[in-house]
């Protein structure tokens, strides 16, 4: 099986916990339903908050990506609708915190999630615009099967002092997976976020990022905004929560710039 598909796949990853991933993952993907694009969530964090911020508890879970993963179900089985028009979901559970060990022994265990998208005659990597991957923050084997499953990466970095530490080691698994694993796979791009323009730091830090990093880094910025804390919550993305707060509208930017980013890639 190949991971080749319709839809465009990104894996939000850094092994950095506290950035912000889960947040982007949903807010992102919830913005990129909004404008009609049929949205696919996979929550791959044992802590499954991508999965309680839409509205997706414990006890709605049946099956999860980690029954996915060690081949218990299917992808399709465990798919769920969520309250966001246009966006399912394959929720998590605390089982994959165990998935490395689980994996171990299993055939093409870093294929895992490209062969499940991939699988059977509808595959659901075929029935979706877009699939976002929320990523645990290590460089698991499970974070290797996001990769592998993925035609790009979109990093989430935090504007504070340390952002850059650990930077190098992640792009460097990408490197590594791109050369081994998965020739399409590149950083889609970095998202600045948690940015306070209160704190010369946020400025300061932004401004080293872009140096470093050049292109790679989205020009929207997402702000710190106590409307995107609150909304996991309610178990409604911040977009539902409160469409007008900043954070809302830096998410609904950040989408559109991803996709003239992938309109560019397409016409170049």
């Amino acid at each position: 099986m190949t991971n080749a598909s319709n839809a465009r796949i990104f894996a939000v990853a850094n092994q950095k916990g506290g950035v912000g991933k889960t947040t982007t993952t949903v807010n992102l993907g919830t913005a990129l339903a909004a404008v009609g694009k049929k949205v696919l969530l996979i929550d791959l964090d044992a802590q499954g908050n991508a999965s309680t911020g839409l509205g997706v508890y414990a006890e709605d879970r049946e099956y999860t990506s980690y029954h996915v993963m060690i081949d218990e179900v299917s992808l399709s089985d465990a798919i769920l609708p969520t309250t966001v028009k246009g966006m399912d979901l394959c929720p998590a559970s605390e089982d994959l915190s165990g998935a490395d060990l689980d994996l171990a022994d299993i055939p093409r265990r870093a294929h895992r999630l490209a062969d499940a998208l991939a699988q059977g005659d509808n595959p659901v990597h075929d029935r979706y615009d877009y699939i976002m991957i929320d990523c645990p923050p290590s460089l698991s084997m499970v974070t290797i099967n996001a990769m592998v499953a993925s035609t790009g990466i979109v990093v989430p970095l935090q504007c504070e002092f340390y952002a850059l530490e650990g930077l190098s080691q992640l792009i460097k698994t990408v490197r590594r997976v791109k050369s081994t694993l998965n020739p399409s796979l590149d950083i889609q791009g970095v998202v600045l976020t948690m940015y306070d323009n209160r704190n010369n730091l946020s400025a300061q830090v932004a401004d080293d990022v872009r140096e470093y990093l050049g292109d790679v880094v989205y020009k929207t910025i997402i702000p710190r905004n106590v409307k995107i804390s609150e909304a996991p919550s309610h178990g409604k993305p911040a977009l539902l929560y409160d469409h007008s707060c900043a954070g809302s509208q830096a998410y609904i930017h950040l989408a559109s710039e991803l996709l003239r980013r992938e309109q560019d890639a397409l016409a170049a």
